[in-house]
């Protein structure tokens, strides 16, 4: 289907892929995945064509079309947003436009060329075309009445799924997105989930999503040492699969029958657990030809996140009381009444995701509401991960220096200790003496957690944490949250963050809350509470 022949790819000294040969076949899917920095966006770019390999080629095979997610939000701005998803279709779309050009001036000489871009055109079911994409916008969520609209009048949120409504359209042989769940709510990513796992042809993909990746995935690309392996299965075997590889490695004295036996128990286990999870379509039926011996250990580092509290938390945690907070006239929420129990995993959501971010900033002391009081328990103490970190790192100090700022002991100030410190959160040897005005967004993103870690709280607020995050970091953050013995509060658009850490949902509207003891899944797929739910944004 997709070929790719020794590729390589070098930047200056930097070789990024060395002699890579590989095939995507019909009918997988394949999540790339890999390290900050390994070459996932580019290796995409290749495969599309927007960016030539040192040496190598990639080959579609004959008479198969391409379609990939638009990156730049403004290429079509000029565009309906029904053209624009039926530009997905070049061929088709081109017919179209000649057609019609030519049916505004028809006459008998081009009437023979109209009579053969019909036939065409039929032969495409390009006759269907306008309504199949419409159909593809109202499952995206984009109403009738925005399908003529243009794409520079849409909120930039519209977009992104006008953008992906077009690389869907019209059945593509080979699919190819990058990070395509970023800006979807909820609703959508599920809406995403299920047509993928269902698609015929072949997917490509890269994404931080790991419940995404889990959902549609048949192969794992992994990116490492220069090179790209195929593994089946989804992420979560991949990795748990990935991690025992490692163990064994570093057990070299294993006995061969042991090692055997626990590889063979550890595949059981999975392919039961797919094999009940809602996640198993037709898609995962080859889990029986999974073989972790073809997984080898990752090159990967996972940064060592470890949240512990200086003291323990008595009863009372907070308690909000009838709080409101509007912007520019818009009610962002209102009658919010909350009380924090002991050790509550909250994962607080809305559709207005600057409703939630307005909470978390009231609640720290840096907005105010414009009704309402909050109060926080006596025995608490509360650490904050915002969602925007910049006015954290406007001076130009190293990172030691920087992190010094919030040592509490004679002892943390040592820069012995504050290396060690930042040496578990990937930043060893010279990078710890990095000025950090020059971070990039992931690297901002451990520093706080660095931050965090060393005030020691008992509750923990985060406001989006997986931004600018890779798979590694985001899977030792998750980790750690699920082990933490205090309270937390947090917002999140990654699904498995969500599921595996919250024990309460609590939903901020215009008109209240919506507040329940329940796993993420369970209140997504509630009857009542997405009754209620429309009820309270109406």
């Amino acid at each position: 289907m997709l070929t790719v022949s020794n590729l390589s790819v070098q930047f200056g000294k930097r070789i990024l892929f060395d002699d890579v040969n590989t095939v995507f076949n019909q009918g997988n899917c394949y999540g790339i995945i890999g390290a900050n920095g390994a070459g996932k966006s580019t290796f995409l770019k290749i495969l599309s064509g927007d960016l030539e390999p040192t040496s190598g080629s990639v080959t579609l095979e004959s008479g198969k079309r391409m379609s990939v997610l638009s990156q730049d939000h403004f290429a079509f701005d000029e565009f309906t947003v029904l053209d624009t998803v039926l530009k997905g279709n070049k061929i088709l779309y081109s017919v179209k436009a000649e057609m019609d050009k030519l049916y505004e001036n028809y006459s008998d000489e081009n009437a023979d060329r109209i009579g053969e871009l019909q036939v065409k055109f039929e032969e495409m079911n390009g006759w269907n075309a306008e309504s199949d994409a419409a159909a593809l916008l109202s499952n995206l969520g984009i109403k009738e009445e925005l399908h003529h609209t243009l794409l520079k009048d849409l909120d930039s949120k519209i977009k992104v799924r006008v953008l992906l409504a077009q690389a869907l359209f019209g059945n593509p042989d080979v699919l190819i997105m990058d990070e395509p769940t970023n800006d979807l709510d909820y609703e959508t990513i599920a809406w995403l989930e299920n047509f993928l796992a269902n698609y015929e042809n072949t997917v490509i993909v890269v994404s931080h999503d790991r419940h995404f990746l889990d959902a549609v995935c048949t192969h794992i690309s992994d990116i490492d040492y220069g090179k790209i392996n195929h593994y089946s299965g989804n992420y979560s075997f991949w990795y748990e699969s990935s991690q025992l590889a490692a163990r064994q490695r570093s057990q070299q004295n294993k006995k061969a029958e042991e090692k055997k036996k626990e590889l063979e128990d550890f595949i059981r286990r999975f392919s039961a657990n797919v094999a009940k999870s809602k996640q198993a379509t037709s898609r995962k039926k080859m889990i029986d030809k999974l073989n972790i011996e073809e997984i080898k250990p990752s090159s990967r580092r996972y940064p060592a996140i470890i949240f512990e509290r200086e003291r323990e938390a008595g009863d009372q945690i907070l308690n909000v009381e009838n709080l409101k907070k509007s912007i520019d006239g818009e009610v962002l929420f209102d009658n919010v009444h909350i009380n924090l129990a002991k050790g509550d995993k909250v994962v607080l959501i809305s559709k207005n995701s600057r409703a939630v971010t307005e909470f978390f900033e009231i609640l720290n002391g840096n907005e105010k509401a414009d009704a309402g009081k909050y109060e926080w328990g006596i025995t608490t103490t509360q650490s904050y991960l915002p969602v925007e970190n910049s006015s954290f790192f406007e001076s130009d100090l190293t990172l030691v220096d920087w992190l010094r700022q919030y040592a509490k002991t004679e002892e943390e100030r040592e820069e012995v200790y504050l290396r060690g410190f930042l040496g578990k959160m990937i930043f060893s040897g010279e990078e710890a003496l990095k000025k950090c005005n020059v971070l990039s967004g992931g690297e901002k993103v451990r520093c706080m957690l660095s931050r965090m870690m060393m005030q020691r709280a008992n509750v923990l607020m985060i406001d989006e944490p997986t931004n600018h995050l890779d798979l590694e970091s985001i899977q030792a953050f998750n980790n750690s949250l699920k082990n933490f013995k205090g309270t937390i509060l947090f917002s999140t658009h990654d699904h498995e963050f969500a599921q595996t850490v919250a024990n309460r949902v609590i939903e901020l509207t215009p008109k209240g809350v919506i507040d329940r003891y329940t796993t993420f899944d369970e209140y997504y797929q509630d009857p009542k509470i997405k009754e209620l739910r429309e009820s309270m944004y109406a």
